[in-house]
């Protein structure tokens, strides 16, 4: 199959100017013509431009007009200008506001080729790069999986053999415990990072919209569809659609995934065509799904299909170990917030016995909420047991407890006081070296693996002392 051709919109008044730029470069590129600005916008508008080539004098919105709006709208489109020997210095000009050249009249065609050729580079290596930073963004983001619990840890370990498989997976949680992280890892740490990593919330878009969303639709086929639009399967061809809040698909639209899942083909909304998708499937709900077939909510024969690879993440308050951690880690993160001038919050023992005796409903989400909250309203640079939100503190009153619960209790906070020497420890001896591991192993007498296991251990960034 040969790769589509890139669209380029050429706008000018002269009809004559408009048929042989057409006839010369519809070989090799899809041509839209425009005769002034306001065609020129609504093909913006309404068709995936790669590139704008327009004459700098026109009646109505001028060269210059278009730039501007592209600017403000499209600015991953390159504009190249179209002017008279007279008008140089506002083609220079149009440069520095952001268009990527400017062609001289009377056009000459091998010229023109050229520069559009170069134009159209530029602009792909420019998206490449937006994507690549985007990639290690979010991969980034997945990687800073902060867990001491043995149940997440092994989680972690499955992910990590899942990932370089194409198996279909089932995440189920609460909310707020961190599952799309969890399906972005999948997807980063797989042979498919170079691809797509589509998302879609099925809970988040109305049920007469799903549809359209998940396999698109072609041009006319309901009111409002003017355009043919591809659907997430398409974009995320050879890479992963994750659909979150899969408990909340309606049963018609189950049917449909299914078939999808089952034979790799699908149709557009109106369409007749199969399409074929080689998207790898991420599913996350915070339902039990096992429950929901049984009420006859969700379909089995689905269910099983989505469940090659089942990971449970369980809940903030079944890995209490884990909240003096993350709460380092928010902290790190939001001390960050004044940009240059670093605020240097810290945190009471108290207080984060508090935390770590809430139970945190919203698991990880609202426990990073209240830790920007709290910083941003810390005294004296210190977080209080008082300074935390009324609903953490009303939250960790509890009935007496049995021996072994107050023994298990003991236990954990002492652990939680040991964590907190040892944080502040390696903390201190870093911002002495400027994060030097190998001086601070040095000065700690710790070797330099066993502090390279310290740093990793608590989330620390070593960038942030030097």
């Amino acid at each position: 199959m040969e790769p589509a051709k890139q669209t380029i919109l050429i706008v000018d008044d002269e009809e004559k100017i408009l048929k042989v730029l057409e006839i010369n470069l519809k070989e090799m590129y899809h041509v839209l013509l425009a005769r002034n600005g306001s065609e020129a916008i609504n093909y913006l508008r309404n068709e995936p431009v790669n590139l704008l080539l327009t004459d700098q004098r026109m009646p109505g919105q001028s060269g210059m007009d278009l730039l501007h709006f592209v600017q403000r709208n499209y600015n991953h489109i390159p504009v190249i200008i179209v002017t008279a020997y007279g008008s140089v210095e506002q083609a220079v000009q149009a440069m520095k506001m952001g268009a990527y050249d400017y062609i001289l009249k009377p056009i000459k065609i091998n010229e023109m080729q050229r520069l559009i050729e170069k134009a159209l580079h530029y602009a792909q290596l420019l998206n490449e790069n937006v994507q690549l930073k985007e990639r290690l963004k979010r991969y980034e983001g997945a990687s800073e999986i902060i867990t001491a619990n043995p149940k997440m840890r092994t989680l972690f370990e499955i992910v990590k053999q899942v990932a370089a498989t194409s198996a279909t997976v089932l995440i189920e949680g609460e909310s707020g415990t961190g599952k799309q992280l969890v399906a972005a890892s999948i997807h980063y740490m797989s042979p498919r990072a170079d691809n797509p990593f589509i998302e879609i919330n099925c809970g988040a878009i109305p049920v007469n919209l799903l549809e359209s969303e998940l396999f698109g639709h072609e041009k006319g086929a309901f009111t409002g569809a003017v355009n043919t639009k591809k659907g997430k399967f398409e974009l995320a061809d050879n890479g992963t659609l994750f659909l979150d809040e899969i408990g909340e698909l309606p049963l018609e639209l189950q049917v449909k995934l299914l078939h999808v899942l089952e034979n790799q083909t699908f149709t557009r909304v109106g369409g007749t065509q199969f399409i074929k998708t080689d998207a790898r499937i991420v599913a996350a709900t915070n339902r039990t799904l096992s429950e929901e077939v049984e009420k006859k909510r969700f379909r089995s024969d689905l269910y099983y299909r989505l469940k090659v690879v089942y990971l449970r993440i369980p809940p903030l308050r079944e890995r209490r170990e884990d909240i003096p951690l993350l709460v380092r880690h928010f902290m790190e993160k939001y001390n960050q917030l004044d940009g240059d001038r670093k605020r240097e919050v810290e945190i009471s023992q108290e207080a984060l016995d508090v935390l770590q005796s809430y139970d945190w409903p919203g698991n990880v989400r609202e426990l990073e909420n209240v830790i920007q909250r709290v910083i941003i309203f810390a005294r004296d640079g210190l977080v209080t047991a008082e300074s935390l939100p009324p609903e953490v503190l009303e939250g960790t009153v509890k009935p007496s407890m049995t021996k072994e619960e107050l023994r298990d209790e003991k236990n954990r906070r002492t652990e939680a006081i040991l964590r907190d020497i040892e944080y502040g420890f390696l903390k201190r001896i870093l911002a002495e070296t400027r994060g030097n591991i190998s001086r601070a192993a040095e000065i700690s007498g710790y070797n330099r693996r066993q502090l390279q296991n310290l740093v990793k251990k608590y989330g620390m960034k070593v960038e942030y002392f030097k």
